[in-house]
């Protein structure tokens, strides 16, 4: 039996922003226990020239549903970035999650050879639809969904490699 397209993205995407909405709670009761302004995690960043916890959650929500839309030769939606609290980029992960829910198989499987262009670091970009998926939209979501975590975890926060993977 050989994976398809819809089994590579969306259930990987819902998973893991699932498990990321779990990982905030957890940052947010975090910040409440130990009297830390909860503004002071969500701007925290691993090394100073890296984006803060907010960025990174904004940027793993963007591939996410950015793939999904491609893939699915639908119109990518735009949000605006303007997250500033637990609330809001909590919200913004659900609203991913029920637009990546949206999409039934049918929509992106067959999608391998379709064309995907893309603007990328002020570069057009052109793929193929699995490479596109594998060679850089999940990489690109992966390094911004552990870096998240990584933020957190270097914070203090207790979580583990069970709250980052889930139950896949």
């Amino acid at each position: 039996m050989s994976l398809s397209m819809y089994e590579a993205s969306a259930p990987r995407f819902i998973s893991l922003l699932n498990n990321l909405d779990a990982i905030l709670v957890k940052a947010e009761a975090h910040a409440a226990a130990k009297k830390i302004d909860p503004a002071v995690l969500l701007n925290s960043r691993l090394f100073p020239d890296m984006f803060p916890l907010i960025r990174q959650v904004q940027i793993a929500t963007d591939h996410a549903k950015g793939a999904t839309a491609r893939l699915a030769g639908v119109e990518v939606p735009k949000f605006e970035d303007t997250e500033q609290s637990f609330e809001e980029i909590r919200a913004r992960l659900a609203k991913t999650i029920a637009f990546v829910e949206s999409f039934k198989a049918a929509q992106i499987d067959g999608s391998e050879d379709k064309t995907i262009s893309l603007k990328a670091g002020g570069q057009e970009r052109s793929f193929d639809g699995m490479n596109y998926l594998v060679g850089y939209a999940m990489p690109n979501f992966y390094f911004h969904l552990v870096t998240a975590y990584n933020i957190l975890r270097h914070n203090g926060v207790e979580i583990g490699k069970r709250d980052y993977m889930g139950n896949p």
